[in-house]
This record gives structure tokens, C-alpha cells and sequence, in this order.
């Protein structure tokens, strides 16, 4: 059944979120509109998919619950002036961006907007000064990370919107050129020697998983994740991509044996080069191994960190604990102005980066732990009661409530938290604040323009 919508905001996802149109309105216009009318409809909350605030769409009606509907946009009626047109040919099937038809500019005020609702509705905190969203001047090609998961008849890309269909890619606009030369090669030479994709359903086949990572330099990290240790025609096969991408640094083999959806096993193999590529972010040179986290976008990452020290306001001589460290990025930059920092990750190979980046950049005020931050940070606050400034960028579901808890009972001064995910920022804030610590100022980043996500930096201090 067809219904006419009028949108008034955006959902969580880059979703158009609106009401369908009373028939008052309606008959205003035109009888024959009734006819898209369901009952009690105009009560009811749609959300349309491309759809954007201020049009009116004209929507089949899909899934329908007892509070809300979903359409599948079927016309704009009435069009947006922020509206424009993609530029990606696959982007009305590929899941990869949701925002391509909305103009940067809106996408901007829109992410800001995605944290205000955040702080008000879920943190339920009042006084906290949220800037504008920081873009970026050119915000295409700035991927330096790739994970594009293998299909039937090796096509490799992004899932289609709502599904597990692969798009098939040959050139990702978002991605680092570099990855799509990874991305060719590996397609290539697989075909020839005949590689089996990985077939989810039966659990068949064997390669699962094309991840791409680009250094600083030009470096490229082949990552191919296997559904078996054992490589069919190894030697030849690493020999054939080196050929194919002459300049490629590392090519590695992880082994993801597990019936779920996780991207990266425990196991990593190298097949050539170096185990690591190199990418600088604010003068420091970091080290990036296969599993290691790293910001996917490095000039918007220079931005993030900026921030982050910034709102930190260090004078010289603090104590910092850097939770959830990963390669060691925010601990490294900060001892360049404190006098010692210490670093937790559950990550092994992650600690091994930034203990190599510490010594490669010649920085000795920085000592890294690792293992679980609920496990770890307890015991580092027997020794360490008082540290200064805390710095957190735990993954997108947050932090666990111990850790806020034991970021309390340190008695820190200041904690800096980073965050993907504004709703759980806003749930852990609101913890804070129950533990004696307000959020002053938020500052939005743009990391990954034309895709829901949004980045943010938020000042808390002690009450």
C-alpha cells in the first residue's frame, strides 16, 4: 500500500523519519489522494530510506508495527533544497554511504544535531556546549582502510542496504586509491588460481574476507582472511599478487575459523614483507599491523587529536592514563606534554605497535598494559590513585560501568573521552555525571563523510 509522507528529521542511520499526511491536508489538495491513505496512519512514525527533512515522498508501506511503519521510497514529491545527486554509481544499492544524496554542508549540521539528541534525550544533560561539526575540505578518498567481505564468483564489496548481498566493486570513491589497486589485484589472482569464496550459508570455501590498509608513504598491507589455515598453492599465489601489485609491502593471512560474523580471527600469518606499515599523525611515525586499530581517516584524525589535547589543557608534568590505547596513538602524543602516561588494550599485537612506536619515536615517559580495561584499570588505580587526566577511546558499544566507575575512584582531574557512537557517549556521560563529573564542551568530527557516523571529543571535569 501506497502512502504520501511528510519528513521531518533524519533516523540514527541517514533514514528519512516522517508522518504520513492527514487526510484533512489531503482533501485540501486533492480527493483522489485518499487513496493512499491507511487507517490511523498520520499517528503513525515511517521511516523512509533516502528520504530527506522537509519533502514529501510518496512511499509503498513494507513493514508496518504496532508504533511504527517502513517504506520503500517510491517519488519525492516534494524535493529538498539539500538534496543532490550521488555521485557513486552503486550508491542506491551499496550499504557502504547512506548520505550521498544529502549535500555535505546538511550532512554536517545533521551529525551535530545526531549528538545534541543524544545528550538531551538519552544523557538527559543540560549545560554542555556542543560546536559545530568539523568537515573536511575534500572529503572523498580518505579510506586508508579497507575490509570488503568475498562472494559467489569472487565479487568483493560492501553489503547491499538491509542484506548480506555483495555490491560488486571495482573502485570505492571513499577508499584510498591504494585500496583499489589491492582490491583488483587480489581479484585477479584469485581468479586464476581458482580460490574458493567462502559461502556463509553452507561454510564452505575458503576466502572470506579482502582487507586493505594504506601507510603514509604509499605502503600497502595485503590482508586475506581464510576459512582454513592451510593456503592452496601458497607460494605461487603470494608470487602471482606480487607480480599484479609490484609495489604492495606486506601480505598476510588471517585465519577466521568461526561460524559468525566477526572479520578478523585470532591468527595471523605473514605471507611477504614487513608485518607492519607506518602512517603519521602530528609529527609521530606509528606502526600498523594487520589487527591493530587505527583511525581510518588520517587527516581528520590529525583534527580528532588536536582536539582531544586541547581540551586536555595540560601545563606540563600531569599523569595520563590512556584507556583502550590501541596502537598507542593518544598516549604518544600526550607524553610529548606530560610527564608520564600509561596505556591499556586488550589488543596484544596492538600493545606490540605502540610499544615499537614509543621506542621508534623515542618517547620513554609511556608504559603500556594489556589485557581487558575492566580487569587492568582496577589495578592500575591501587598504584595510581590520582592521575591527572584520564583520555578514553573505547569502541563503538562504550565503555564497560566498571572502568567509569574506576575512572571515578582514580579522583582524576580531567577526562577526555572519544567517541564513534553519540548514544553511548550520552549513556556513559550521564554515569559520569552521577560519579561526580560533568561534561563541559563537544566537538562533533566529521571522520567518515557520506556515512551515518560521526566522531566526538568531549571535556569532562571533575564536579
Amino acid at each position: 500500500m501506497q502512502q504520501l509522507i511528510k519528513i521531518h528529521g533524519l533516523g540514527s542511520s541517514g533514514e528519512g523519519v516522517g508522518k504520513a499526511i492527514s487526510n484533512e491536508e489531503l482533501g485540501m489538495r486533492n480527493e483522489d489522494e485518499n487513496q493512499f491513505l491507511i487507517p490511523n496512519s498520520k499517528f503513525l512514525i515511517v521511516f523512509v530510506e533516502g528520504a530527506l527533512p522537509g519533502e514529501e515522498v510518496r512511499v509503498e508501506i513494507e513493514t508496518r508495527k504496532k508504533n511504527y511503519a517502513v517504506g520503500r521510497l517510491v517519488e519525492v514529491v516534494k524535493k529538498s533544497s539539500e538534496r543532490v545527486e550521488p555521485f557513486c554509481p552503486l550508491y542506491k544499492n551499496c550499504g557502504g554511504c547512506q548520505l550521498q544524496h544529502l549535500s555535505y554542508p546538511a550532512q554536517l549540521k545533521w551529525k551535530r544535531q545526531q549528538v545534541v539528541d543524544a545528550i538531551e534525550r538519552i544523557g538527559k544533560l543540560g549545560g554542555v556546549e556542543i560546536f559545530e561539526t568539523l568537515g573536511m575540505e575534500n572529503p572523498l578518498r580518505y579510506r586508508n582502510k579497507m575490509q570488503f567481505p568475498v562472494g559467489k564468483n569472487l565479487q568483493i564489496g560492501c553489503y547491499a542496504r538491509g542484506s548480506h548481498k555483495i555490491i560488486d566493486t571495482n573502485s570505492c570513491l571513499i577508499q584510498n586509491a591504494g585500496n583499489d589497486k589491492i582490491l583488483a589485484a587480489v581479484r585477479n589472482v584469485a581468479k586464476k588460481f581458482n580460490l574458493q569464496p567462502y559461502d556463509e550459508d553452507t561454510h564452505r570455501g575458503f576466502l572470506r574476507h579482502v582487507m586493505g590498509r594504506v601507510g603514509c608513504d604509499g605502503e600497502l598491507m595485503i590482508v586475506l582472511v581464510t576459512a582454513a589455515k592451510n593456503f592452496p598453492n601458497e607460494k605461487n599465489f603470494v608470487r602471482a599478487l606480487r607480480n599484479e601489485l609490484p609495489e604492495v609491502t606486506s601480505i598476510q593471512q588471517n585465519v577466521q575459523t568461526f561460524h559468525n560474523n566477526v572479520i578478523l580471527g585470532r591468527d595471523t600469518k605473514i605471507l611477504f614483507g614487513k608485518p607492519t606499515i607506518h602512517d603519521k599523525i602530528g609529527g609521530l611515525k606509528f606502526n600498523i599491523s594487520a589487527r591493530s586499530f587505527f583511525q581510518i581517516n588520517t587527516s581528520q584524525a590529525e583534527v580528532l587529536y588536536k582536539t582531544a589535547l586541547d581540551f586536555a589543557d595540560m601545563e606540563g608534568g600531569e599523569i595520563v592514563v590512556d584507556a583502550y590505547c590501541g596502537t598507542g596513538t593518544f598516549a604518544l602524543l600526550f607524553a610529548r606534554q606530560a610527564h608520564r602516561v600509561y596505556g591499556t588494550e586488550i589488543v596484544s599485537s596492538a600493545i606490540a605497535d605502540a610499544k615499537r612506536n614509543a621506542r621508534e619515536n623515542n618517547i620513554r615517559n609511556v608504559e603500556f598494559f594489556v589485557g581487558d580495561a575492566v580487569k587492568v584499570l582496577p589495578r592500575l588505580a591501587e598504584s595510581l590513585h590520582f592521575p591527572d587526566v584520564i583520555v578514553t577511546d573505547p569502541p563503538r558499544a562504550g565503555c564497560d560501568k566498571k572502568v567509569l566507575e574506576t575512572f571515578a575512584a582514580m579522583e582524576t582531574d580531567k577526562i577526555i573521552y572519544v567517541s564513534c557512537n553519540p548514544a553511548t557517549l550520552a549513556r556513559d556521560l550521564k554515569i559520569l555525571d552521577e560519579l561526580g563529573y560533568r561534561t563541559k564542551r563537544i566537538q562533533p568530527v566529521d571522520m567518515f563523510p557520506f556515512t551515518s557516523h560521526v566522531e566526538t571529543v568531549a571535556q569532562i571535569v571533575k564536579k
